[in-house]
């Protein structure tokens, strides 16, 4: 039995038992703990946030917002390059300084102690924490949820966002029957590609934005039945041939997971869903879409997200593309499936909207 009623029995039971005895959880504390990273209140919830500063005195501050089922966890391996491009080989004019912070009510932000966090009060959070630290001139970044958190942010806060980058922007078919008749065989084939997943494997998104509260106790009472339903994303939505492990580091995966199991947070980020429903693509009636932003964006398209977009299609909210990258390999954790990809395509675009 393959992977397309679930993560197999054989498969979980050996990467339970590696989990059990040979995950070096206290190494892994070791390396997250070297990482500069800290608490603030804001709007009544505790966030958590990695903040490192790069030893470039001119870089260029920069948000980025993981979503589900991930954390800062997948962007350990890009910050190195990111924040200190001159001891990467790489330009120390494309460096940023980093801001990355826990979605409310994941992780180390710890479960929220009332609900109604949305996904413009995240943003609004957000515009918040970069005030605090003193950045006027910043840029966004973000994937999953965090791609529309990064364009409310670009709306809500636009006299400071000098520009967004997502790798994350679904496009659902037009109700225009002339826009559907104009599209191209690629075009059909991500349209196709996003029915796929909305019929086969949006199972989660339903039960998540529904019934958060029921599944969250099996999250929160069993290790393994967290590490299957977040695995199976990790399967579902990478460039992998017959494992996650083919597209993601084995360690890398167990501590994005061990930061849900070990928090409690499997309840509490299922919740996002609920809080979110009516912006889901799976929402009975989506709400109008937004005024179109001037904001300047940059959008990456890996060949095996579920969610890749159309141009035209996004270019009616986001009119201000500048850059369109498309790339055969990674899915829909870039920074951590094709870390030179994501690093790559994030200095183009800052170098970009600096001309």
């Amino acid at each position: 039995m393959g992977w397309e009623r679930g993560v197999p029995a054989d498969y979980l039971r050996e990467l339970v038992e590696y989990w059990r005895t040979s995950y070096d959880w206290r190494a892994t504390e070791a390396e997250l703990n070297r990482l500069p990273q800290f608490t603030t209140e804001i709007d009544g919830a505790n966030i958590h946030y990695v903040h490192v500063r790069s030893p470039e005195p001119d870089a260029t501050p920069m948000i980025i917002t993981h979503g589900w089922p991930g954390s800062f966890v997948e962007y350990l391996d890009v910050i190195g390059p990111l924040t200190d491009p001159r001891a990467h080989g790489g330009n120390p004019e494309d460096a940023f300084h980093l801001v990355i912070p826990t979605l409310p009510g994941f992780g180390l932000s710890g479960p929220l102690r009332e609900p109604g966090w949305s996904m413009p009060r995240v943003a609004g959070a957000w515009a918040q924490l970069m005030a605090r630290l003193g950045y006027d001139r910043y840029v966004a970044q973000g994937g999953d949820f965090g791609s529309w958190v990064t364009v409310m942010l670009a709306g809500m806060d636009h006299e400071h966002v000098l520009g967004g980058h997502l790798n994350f922007l679904p496009t659902p078919p037009s109700d225009d029957p002339a826009d559907m008749a104009a599209l191209t065989e690629v075009e059909l084939g991500r349209l196709s590609k996003l029915g796929r997943f909305a019929t086969e494997q949006a199972g989660y998104m339903h039960i998540q934005s529904t019934r958060p509260q029921t599944l969250g106790y099996g999250l929160t009472d069993s290790p393994v039945g967290q590490l299957a339903w977040i695995v199976e994303k990790f399967k579902d939505w990478t460039d992998s041939a017959k494992v996650p492990e083919d597209a993601v580091d084995r360690d890398r995966m167990l501590t994005n997971v061990m930061l849900y199991w070990l928090t409690s947070t499997g309840a509490s980020s299922a919740h996002f869903y609920y809080e979110n429903a009516a912006l889901l693509p799976i929402a009975t009636t989506p709400p109008p879409p937004p005024p179109p932003l001037p904001t300047p964006f940059g959008i990456a398209v890996f060949q095996h997200d579920p969610g890749q977009p159309i141009r035209r299609f996004a270019e009616r909210g986001l009119p201000n593309i500048v850059q369109w990258s498309e790339y055969d390999r990674g899915g829909h954790f870039p920074a951590m499936e094709v870390p030179d990809l994501f690093v790559g395509d994030l200095r183009a675009f800052a170098a970009t909207i600096r001309r």
